[in-house]
């Protein structure tokens, strides 16, 4: 895999996009495969009641708690109004989980918002809480709720890293950029 250089306007994109590549080559490189290791980190986490964690998510089994995860995602970005929602079965494809979901937001604003509401909906469904890069800038915010992966661009980021062909999806047709003047 060759590494993004940074441009002036792109570092933060550049150094999560290189930390996701760098994560990848070493799954790939372990003797043990991460979907076991997450599988069981996930298993350990839901069978245990702690602070974050209810009754009911301990009861479920693990796919069932992947698809009530999903289903929470997209029903959170449908709530929010992310445009061009796609889920991928990463199933059989990748180890790091169980779905990917890409969307949209109209404005880094938006996508900030997405990625709160959407990481406070996950904690409050007893989830536990999960990790959230790239909201500073908000041009790029991957949310990482261990079953599912979500990804939230501005428009024009999509366009230009254009996940869904890496994972062998349809591209959604981004509409065209109209230049003010």
């Amino acid at each position: 895999m060759s590494r993004i250089e940074p441009g002036a306007d792109t570092p933060h994109l550049v150094n999560m996009a290189n930390r996701c590549r760098n994560a990848i080559e070493n799954a790939i490189d372990q003797e043990r495969p991460i979907a076991q290791h997450a599988r069981a980190a996930r298993a350990a986490a839901t069978n245990t009641e702690g602070p974050g964690r209810t009754a009911r998510a301990a009861d479920r089994t693990q796919d069932e708690l992947a698809r009530q995860a999903i289903d929470l995602a997209v029903k959170s970005l449908d709530d929010d109004k992310a445009d061009d929602v796609i889920v991928i079965d990463l199933a059989g494809k990748s180890s790091l989980a169980d779905a990917m979901i890409i969307a949209s937001g109209r404005s880094s604003r938006q996508v900030a918002a997405i990625a709160d509401h959407l990481a406070e909906r996950m904690k409050s469904a007893g989830f536990g809480p999960v990790a959230v890069e790239g909201k500073t800038t908000a041009d790029w915010v991957l949310i990482d709720a261990g079953a599912v992966i979500v990804h939230v661009f501005r428009p024009e980021v999509r366009a230009f890293y254009n996940l869904e062909k890496m994972w062998g999806v349809e591209p959604v047709p981004q509409p065209a950029l109209v230049a003010e003047g």
